[in-house]
């Protein structure tokens, strides 16, 4: 199974919002928690995004987008703290 085949960049560009809003206005969420919130946010998108064809392979791929999702957010933040090195 290739999980970049599941991976939508839509609802991981949501996700990533999502993450960043729950990060710098809700100062009471642990920061732990912040992938499971994404993960829950991207399949709740990909089952309104796709209402009328919904299988566990969508809800399956939403989840993956949205902790895609954190991946980016540690990736960017690595690349920004080394400089863009």
């Amino acid at each position: 199974m290739e999980f970049a085949t599941y991976i939508n960049p839509e609802i991981t560009i949501a996700c990533l919002i999502i993450g960043f809003i729950v990060k710098m206005w809700l100062k009471d969420v642990d920061n732990r928690l912040i992938p499971t919130i994404v993960a829950g946010a991207g399949l709740g998108l990909a089952v309104v995004a796709n209402w009328g064809n919904v299988d566990i392979a969508i809800a399956i791929g939403g989840a993956i987008s949205g902790l895609a999702s954190t991946g980016m957010h540690q990736m960017f933040k690595q690349w920004i703290d080394n400089g863009g090195k």
